[in-house]
């Protein structure tokens, strides 16, 4: 029987949480509030604990990220900071700071214990290091190609690692950016970002004595001269798997609960079609699924070497898809569901429900849209303020009913 790698989606709000444990994530991985590359994500402490319950309740993992680089007055801090994990009582920490390691261990010694991305691991020794440290698993750099991943993996049997699979590249090495700080003083290791790699930048050129200072010839492409496509090694699955990995990672704890739904269903799908029969194994139908998120197109990174010039977009940051989300399953009763609105829809259009483990979802046409809050038929309704549509039972495939529950996303056609 093949042994598949764990699905690690995230979770940057409680519905995210919802929604990756409905879509078919093994593990979710969401951030200690303050402590975490994602210090500004929109979840409370709260409502971390409910997610984590929710996950434990359906048989998932919860590991927690705790992956800032600590300044010596975040120490005076940490006795708090040990409450709430005693409170969560996650299923990992994930830290890249050695003194937090430190901190960890002593203070926690029972939690097992990830090293982020942030450390930017990118060999067999520094994995080695890391394990000799207390570390039970290792998320490798997005810059190690695979065939050392493979190496390292060789090299190291015995602890656990995991690769980012899909997901935002960093243009900086591994999220650790300078420029976002030196030039915003946003720290971009806690969660601030000010993603200045996705900048449009005009070139003002300076006359001096000696002539003229950086020039830069710039063509009709524009000037987006950082901004990196979106990773995605679907279409590298059945290579990856057969490597070993022990977790394959799903970047976004600042994305919506459609992006979440999409790229969890897809790469569930994916592995559980390879398992059943990895000879062969195809991702088109997959990456089908992928090509309806918003997204900067994609490419595959550092998989094998050097980037190649397809892996920038030179023109614009916009979405190179032409789909974007329809809404969120809200309520589902007897004779009908009640859509919570993402974009404007209308009247005579169809909308498409990603159904957990299916593939092809389920296509709704919107005879009329019906305002959910007072029944009143509208030739079209905008999102904002949880405006929502009921869908009578009536016009969605018996077939499909089952598997409407409450975090089903849908899309349309932009």
């Amino acid at each position: 029987m093949i042994k598949l790698p764990e699905l690690l989606a995230p979770a940057g709000t409680l519905d995210a949480f919802k929604t990756a444990i409905l879509y078919g994530a093994d593990a979710i991985y969401a951030g200690l509030p303050g402590f975490s590359m994602r210090a500004r994500a929109k979840i409370t402490t709260a409502e971390v604990k409910q997610g984590i319950e929710l996950a434990h309740a359906a048989g998932k993992r919860v590991y927690l990220a705790f992956n800032l680089f600590a300044h010596e007055r975040e120490y005076a801090n940490m006795p708090r900071v040990s409450e709430v994990i005693d409170y969560l009582r996650p299923d990992a920490l994930i830290v890249a700071d050695p003194g937090v390691m430190m901190w960890v261990r002593e203070h926690h010694p029972d939690i097992p214990i990830h090293v982020s991305t942030q450390a930017n691991i990118c060999s067999s020794a520094s994995v080695k290091f890391w394990q000799n440290a207390g570390a039970k698993l290792c998320v490798l750099a997005r810059e190690v190609p695979f065939n050392e991943f493979c190496e390292i993996r060789a090299a190291c049997p015995d602890v656990g690692l995991e690769i980012f699979v899909h997901g935002a590249m960093c243009m900086s090495y591994s999220g650790r950016c300078l420029l976002s700080n030196f030039i915003t003083g946003r720290p971009s290791n806690r969660g601030a970002c000010a993603q200045l790699c996705r900048w449009k930048y005009d070139v003002i050129l300076r006359e001096t004595q000696s002539g003229v200072e950086m020039p830069l010839e710039e063509d009709s492409r524009g000037a987006y001269i950082m901004n990196s496509r979106d990773l995605c090694l679907m279409p590298r699955l059945a290579e990856i798997i057969a490597a070993r990995p022990d977790s394959l990672k799903i970047e976004g704890r600042n994305r919506s609960e459609y992006y979440v739904a999409m790229v969890t269903n897809a790469y569930r799908c994916a592995l559980d079609a390879y398992a059943a029969d990895p000879d062969n194994f195809d991702p088109a139908p997959f990456m089908d699924l992928l090509n309806k998120l918003e997204t900067r197109g994609y490419t595959t990174a550092f998989f094998d070497g050097n980037l190649g010039p397809s892996a920038h977009d030179y023109e614009t940051t916009r979405s190179t898809s032409d789909w974007h989300a329809a809404g969120v399953v809200t309520a589902v009763d007897a004779d009908k569901i009640t859509l919570e609105l993402r974009n404007e829809l209308r009247a005579d259009t169809d909308i498409t429900f990603v159904l957990p483990g299916v593939i092809g979802g389920a296509t709704v046409h919107l005879n009329q849209i019906i305002n959910a809050k007072n029944g009143d038929t509208l030739p079209k309704m905008s999102a904002g303020q949880h405006n929502s549509i009921t869908i009578p039972r009536a016009w969605i495939s018996a077939e499909n009913w089952a598997k409407f529950a409450p975090c089903v996303v849908a899309y349309q056609h932009k």
